[in-house]
């Protein structure tokens, strides 16, 4: 997703610390009707280029979506109790072999997230 606009209270307050912190994430594409498309995600932030990259398969409807209008809007927000930031932009989709690569290396170091304590 490139070049993002950030839009929350995170962003004043140490949006890039926040960005590189481990949260699930919303992703908004819109479909084929117009209509929005969201769903959970992870994504990797590079502050040195502004690049989120979000790693899905081809035949996702999110994929789908931006390889069909791939100058359309989507958004990713991050959101944590009463801090959130939303980065907004437009989107590829990638089969570069090297771009992929670089994606899946940069997700592989995200910091695994903590799961949910279930009530007993």
């Amino acid at each position: 997703m490139t070049p993002p606009a950030a839009r929350g209270p995170s962003e004043a307050a140490g949006g890039a610390a926040f960005l590189a912190e481990p949260h699930q994430c919303t992703l908004t594409t819109l479909r084929p009707d117009g209509s929005p498309h969201v769903t959970a995600v992870r994504f990797t932030w590079d502050p040195a280029t502004g690049l989120a990259r979000v790693l899905t398969v081809a035949s996702s409807r999110k994929a789908r979506n931006v390889a069909r209008s791939p100058e359309g809007r989507v958004a990713v927000c991050q959101v944590a109790g009463f801090r959130w930031i939303t980065l907004e932009g437009t989107a590829t989709v990638s089969n570069d072999a090297a771009r992929v690569a670089e994606g899946a290396r940069r997700y592989l170091l995200l910091p695994a997230l903590a799961r949910p304590r279930l009530p007993r």
